[in-house]
């Protein structure tokens, strides 16, 4: 306690951040040893006379607490003698004689844990979503839509325009970045920035010497530039060729740094320092008769190889004082180091699964979550032959499940953004080319995953783009049995006839055909652009250079319609009338209440549109709906939420969206654990959009690999009849023919006037 007293108001003078996250650094960096402290606080604090001040103080009182409370307990243990008398005398308040209940003991026991990763993170997280919103902000007011390209005004001269100060902001930040950059590093490995006041030459930054700026060259200093096509094509393809050159590199550089042995095989280690030791072993210990046998044969040699032997002696005697190493000696100083590296990274291994999964129920979990995932022979080997990687990613949460606390936080380590030109990191060696950390891990998950072939990479910019396109080229005229003068297309009179449509893969099996006790719920997206008017954006090679208004109902009005359609006939299939739960999300989510054919009007009159696209603020919201209903067959964990058990009944959910919310990969990669859940996709798009059939791709691979995710797109004027059938198939788990179909969408009997 004396410790943190001092330490606190020390540390907060270094590390702008809140009281209780600077206690957790203290206590985490208190059960350290003095060397692993130091170390600890040094990458924390860096090496500025200030910290480096700390950190001495800081090892000096620990060691003074330490002795301090070695006296404390040897007194009190003269003591007892003294108050043993005393012993059988009742306190004037007992606890209570039956334990706690084991959550609460847990709970009561259980300090978060922290590393320097998670505590980067805490720091990094204080501005991260401030950032990506001030330059969303600034890219829309000097008009550039792609996401990837930063404005910029060069000039010889102090400027203050909004440009100039959002580059002092980024370079106010470098601190962080750097902190954020030596934590998640490999060994070997340099940081680097984009930061405008570092001249190139200087730099090492590998993007500045070796891609073109998207704004091409020579353009005017007196007003913010304007990128240029060719040069913005040029610049993602050199931009892509040197992410998988550095990809490659990396990968290979840390493989070659894991141990050589197996680090938790005494056996490896000892057979290793046995063969280490053989040869100095014999050269010290030689028996008697063979060195007395030595004698009698060197007396018949000749004098030209005594002398030369004498003067090889000589000479490694000189090399000796010297204190250069044979190549023996070399050798033996680098297997022992090896063999203390390893057992230093076994070490931390321990500690860090310790503290994370810090009881029998917490490992449960984890290891539950692992089978669901696919990754429980990748982890073990990884754990066995490649630890160095293990560790870091141990480290980062890769093997457990996602916090509910990130859910509902404006910035998490899964919403980090990952910028290979700017020297933000991700987590992985190959984390160039991503743009986020959630999109590396789900990918990372995706390639190492049990059932896997092959490499699952990321499509870059260019192949995602062409296939967007593709499939955009695919679209035909949808069956013309689904035509209803009904739509919403042709009540509002946008245009004439439906739009063309991408036909949905074949409706395949895989989860059990749904049954009476699963529970259906409704999902939907209010984001503001549900009540835009649809636009498409307008390319010239890859750089948007407008939008052009489409000639289609707003996005918000189809989703009603879908909604209606698919509660109808849900009732109609399952005779629940009552109505599903409703449940809405921008950058909060909203519980509306149980929708039906009788109240859907006036429940979507307390709808409000607007803000963001977070799904798993409302993923979150939907879960606790589930589990309130069924928490007798579930468990709820602090740290990973509600659990489910063998009996809890199957969530069946229905996800309406129109566009790509910014933290859906964080969203599929929570599903890829599930075993209760099945979701059915709706994206709804703008006829003719390349951005639409790009997310329409992601979730069609989602889709592919995760088989309780399945999905259905429509674009423009949509035929709402042959879209509602499709999510019906895939919502229920089986082949619906037309004339059950047509059987489902009869009105529920309680429309029916008497």
């Amino acid at each position: 306690m004396a410790l943190e007293q001092w330490a606190l108001p020390q540390l907060s003078e270094l590390l702008p951040l809140d009281e209780e996250s600077l206690q957790q650094i203290i206590v985490y960096t208190d059960t350290l040893p003095d060397a692993k402290a130091a170390e600890h606080l040094r990458s924390l604090l860096g090496d500025s006379p200030r910290a480096l001040e700390f950190i001495t103080s800081f090892n000096k009182h620990r060691s003074a607490a330490e002795v301090a409370k070695s006296k404390q307990a040897s007194d009190s243990k003269d003591s007892e003698q003294v108050n043993d008398s005393k012993d059988n005398e009742l306190p004037a308040y007992a606890p209570p004689s039956h334990p706690l209940p084991l959550q609460s003991a847990n709970m009561a026991h259980h300090r978060p844990h922290t590393n320097p990763v998670i505590e980067a993170g805490h720091i990094r997280a204080r501005d991260e979503q401030q950032m990506q919103n001030l330059l969303q902000s600034l890219q829309m007011q000097y008009g550039i839509y792609n996401s990837e390209i930063e404005p910029e005004h060069d000039t010889d001269y102090y400027c203050d325009c909004p440009i100039h100060n959002y580059m002092r902001l980024k370079s106010s930040r470098s601190g962080v970045q750097d902190l954020w950059s030596r934590t998640v590093m490999y060994p070997g490995e340099k940081a680097y920035n984009d930061n405008y006041q570092t001249p190139t030459i200087f730099s090492n930054n590998p993007y500045r010497r070796r891609v073109v700026s998207p704004y091409g060259y020579y353009q005017s200093a007196w007003a913010p530039q304007r990128p240029n096509p060719d040069s913005h094509a040029r610049s993602i393809h050199q931009t892509i060729q040197l992410n998988n050159t550095l990809n490659r590199e990396a990968q290979a550089k840390i493989d070659a740094k894991e141990p050589n042995v197996n680090i938790w095989d005494d056996s490896e280690r000892n057979v290793a320092m046995s063969n280490m030791t053989i040869s100095t072993a014999a050269d010290q210990k030689r028996p008697a008769e063979k060195a007395s046998d030595e004698k009698r044969q060197s007396i018949s040699v000749r004098n030209d190889n005594t002398e030369t032997s004498t003067k090889s002696s000589k000479l490694a005697g000189f090399r000796k004082s010297l204190g250069i190493k044979s190549s023996e000696e070399k050798a033996v100083a680098k297997t022992k180091e090896q063999i203390a590296e390893g057992r230093e990274i076994r070490n931390a291994i321990l500690a860090e699964e310790q503290g994370r999964w810090p009881d029998e129920q917490w490992r449960l979990i984890v290891t539950v979550y692992q089978e669901k995932v696919g990754m429980t022979r990748k982890i073990a080997h990884l754990r066995a032959r490649q630890p160095i990687q293990y560790l870091h990613l141990l480290r980062a949460g890769y093997f457990e499940p996602i916090p509910v606390a990130w859910a509902g936080a404006a910035s998490n380590p899964l919403k980090f953004s990952i910028e290979a030109t700017a020297g933000w990191r991700g987590i992985t060696p190959m984390w160039r080319g991503y743009e986020d950390t959630a999109e590396e891990r789900l990918y990372w998950v995706l390639n190492h995953r049990e059932g896997s072939v092959g490499v699952r990479m990321k499509p870059d910019f260019i192949s995602a783009m062409d296939m967007a396109r593709a499939r955009m080229a695919s679209a035909v005229e949808p069956p013309p049995e689904y035509q209803s003068a009904n739509d919403t297309c042709h009540l509002q009179h946008t245009s004439p006839g439906y739009s063309k449509q991408v036909m949905p893969a074949p409706f395949r099996a895989y989860d059990r055909p749904a049954v009476p006790t699963d529970d259906t719920m409704v999902l939907l997206d209010v984001s503001g652009s549900m009540d835009f008017d649809p636009v498409r954006p307008n390319y010239n090679k890859y750089l948007i250079t407008g939008y052009s208004r489409s000639t289609q109902p707003k996005n918000k009005d189809v989703a009603k319609a879908i909604i209606r359609r698919f509660t109808d006939a849900m009732a109609n299939h399952d005779h629940n009338f009552r109505g599903y739960d409703l449940t809405t999300f921008s950058s909060q989510a909203h519980y509306i209440g149980m929708i039906n054919h009788q109240n859907l009007d006036a429940m979507w009159r307390n709808i409000r549109i607007g803000g963001g696209t977070r799904v798993m603020t409302g993923w979150q919201k939907v879960k606790d709906l589930h589990f309130q209903k069924h928490s007798a067959s579930a468990i709820h964990h602090p740290v990973y939420g509600w659990q489910a058990g063998p009996e809890t009944p199957m969530l069946r959910l229905l996800l309406l969206l129109d566009g790509e919310a910014t933290d859906m990969d964080e969203f599929e990669l929570d599903l890829l654990g599930l075993s209760w859940a099945h979701v059915t996709i709706f994206l709804i798009g703008v006829d003719g959009c390349p951005h639409h059939h790009r997310h329409a791709n992601e979730l069609q691979r989602i889709s592919d690999v995760n088989h309780h995710v399945s999905f259905v797109d429509a674009q423009g004027n949509t035929p709402e009849r042959f879209v509602t059938h499709e999510l019906l198939k895939r919502h229920l788990g089986y082949e619906i023919s037309m004339s059950e179909f047509e059987q489902m969408e009869d009105l529920p009997p309680y429309s029916v006037s008497t």
